[in-house]
């Protein structure tokens, strides 16, 4: 069984590795070893040249083995059948026992990403954390993940932990490529990790809870580029969903101010992206304005799936009232009662959203509802949301079908803070290319969600009961049984008298 190492023995093994061998960031293996790798041992030397193509080179997604079917959720909560599975668009929720929390989560996809591409763990630079999972407020999570570096003796690693609600990944992320793009670049990798538990008190708000975390790799020649100068961003003040009881993992949730808030936020980044990208074409000598048409895929932060329905709804709305009486006359039959409204006076508009909501649906299921696949069966996972999408989409498509688009991306975190930008898709699809790899590393996402073991809604409940019990506890080991565990996961082995935490790893 893997255990983290104590300080002591840390330091001890730390300077016998320093002895034994050289340390030099982003060293390449030899030869027999770059053989079994996916993906070079280094991105390239640092030069003084801006790195091509930035964006992932790899995608690793972790959630937990056990789930509650929303249908038994709907019988065991008396509400009516279709409640949660057609009103919110969720089937099934995963969640976490108290032998997980947001530090084992991050450390076992970590682990995974690091396993299956085998990379050395010198050649990553860059590490940040997103999470709104807080269990500590001073020590981040990514000092926690700096345990599984310590035999490279790797300790040169930048970054930290971000936090704004479900935003903190993709904050992670901005932050991630601005370093591979900047003279701070050593020529290493970046990873960024997203992780969260979603849990709420009994009542409406459970059912759209989840726990998961992403670890994603990021370098020069990606098969998945972030566009540069390709960003709306939109950011204010507001109570919508917050966690001030430090006692508790609850949040405090207006429901109806944060869909509100959610959408004004896309409206406003969409604009903004829009208005960028068109500057970008009008310097190529394209003049005409942006639409969702330029977008191949679509894909959302997902509180609940039926948000993300109203959300693609809402950006052709956006692009109706941009366009011409032509265009509007010509694209959108039917559509015409809806001329000269204004965004800000529709956000509660049941004829706008049903209108659009029919009007978009070809386009929903062609760009957007594969992504969905993650968020369907497995619920919402707060920063780590957005890209449990894009691993859906990935899983539902094939290398072909992904080559040359342009793949829209939404992100939205409470409190607020959301942009709107995009990944361009490498035309290289052939075998063996970035891009295949990155696509057949996921095709494995729906069995692995299959292979979980459903749990009954009492039983559900019995584990929030526990959670509830066991937080902020100390001088404890959390109960439950290690083999219904993933073989190779991280758990939480105890919590001692003075709050530190301990964890170990179950064998692969």
């Amino acid at each position: 069984m893997q255990r983290l190492l104590s300080p002591a023995k840390q330091v001890l093994q730390v300077k016998r590795l320093m002895q034994e061998a050289s340390l030099m960031p982003g060293r390449l293996l030899p030869a027999a070893h770059q053989r079994f790798s996916t993906i070079p041992a280094a991105p390239l030397s640092r030069t003084d040249t801006w790195p091509k193509d930035v964006g992932i080179l790899a995608l690793e997604i972790y959630f937990p083995n056990q789930y509650v079917d929303q249908t038994d959720l709907e019988k065991f909560n008396n509400v009516e059948a279709g409640k949660y599975t057609v009103g919110l668009g969720q089937t099934r929720m995963g969640f976490c026992s108290v032998q997980e929390d947001v530090n084992s989560l991050c450390l076992t996809v970590v682990q995974r990403l690091m396993e299956r591409t085998k990379l050395p763990w010198d050649s990553v630079g860059r590490l940040e954390v997103g999470t709104e999972t807080i269990i500590d407020k001073s020590k981040a999570v990514k000092t926690v993940l700096m345990e599984l570096f310590q035999d490279s003796g790797n300790t040169d690693i930048e970054g930290i932990d971000t936090t704004n609600a479900c935003y903190g990944g993709t904050a992670s992320l901005f932050n991630a490529a601005n370093w591979l793009e900047s003279s701070s670049w050593d020529g290493r990798y970046a990873m960024v990790v997203c992780g969260d538990i979603a849990v709420y008190p009994n009542g409406n708000a459970r059912p759209t809870g989840g726990a998961g975390a992403v670890a994603m790799l990021l370098g020069p020649n990606a098969p998945l580029v972030l566009e540069r100068g390709l960003r709306g961003t939109h950011m204010e003040n507001v109570y919508d969903f917050y966690k001030p009881d430090g006692a508790s993992e609850y949040p405090l949730v207006d429901g109806k101010l944060s869909i509100q808030c959610y959408l004004r936020a896309l409206d406003r980044c969409y604009a903004v992206y829009r208005q960028k990208t068109q500057n970008q074409w009008k310097q190529a000598g394209i003049d005409r304005p942006f639409t969702l048409d330029d977008l191949q895929f679509m894909i959302f932060h997902t509180p609940f799936c039926k948000l993300v329905q109203k959300s693609l709804a809402r950006l052709m709305f956006n692009d109706f009232l941009s366009a011409s009486s032509d265009t509007q006359n010509s694209l959108y039959k039917g559509l015409e009662a809806f001329r000269g409204l204004k965004l800000e006076d529709t956000y509660n508009n049941k004829d706008v959203e049903k209108a659009f909501q029919k009007a978009s649906l070809d386009m929903f299921n062609k760009k957007t509802k594969s992504s969905l696949y993650f968020s369907t069966h497995n619920g919402n996972t707060y920063t780590s949301s957005l890209y449990g999408c894009l691993a859906s989409l990935l899983s539902q498509h094939s290398a072909q079908d992904l080559a040359g688009s342009r793949i829209g991306a939404f992100s939205y975190g409470s409190g607020l803070a959301a942009s709107f930008f995009s990944f361009r898709v490498s035309q290289d699809a052939s075998p063996g290319s970035p891009l295949e790899k990155l696509v057949s590393s996921t095709s494995d996402l729906p069995k692995r969600l299959d292979s979980r073991k459903r749990m009954s809604a009492e039983e559900f409940t019995e584990v929030m009961n526990q959670r509830e019990q066991f937080f902020r506890k100390v001088n404890f080991t959390p109960p439950g049984d290690l083999n219904s565990l993933f073989p190779g996961t991280w758990y939480l082995e105890r919590v001692d008298e003075l709050h530190r935490r301990t964890y170990a790893r179950r064998p692969v």
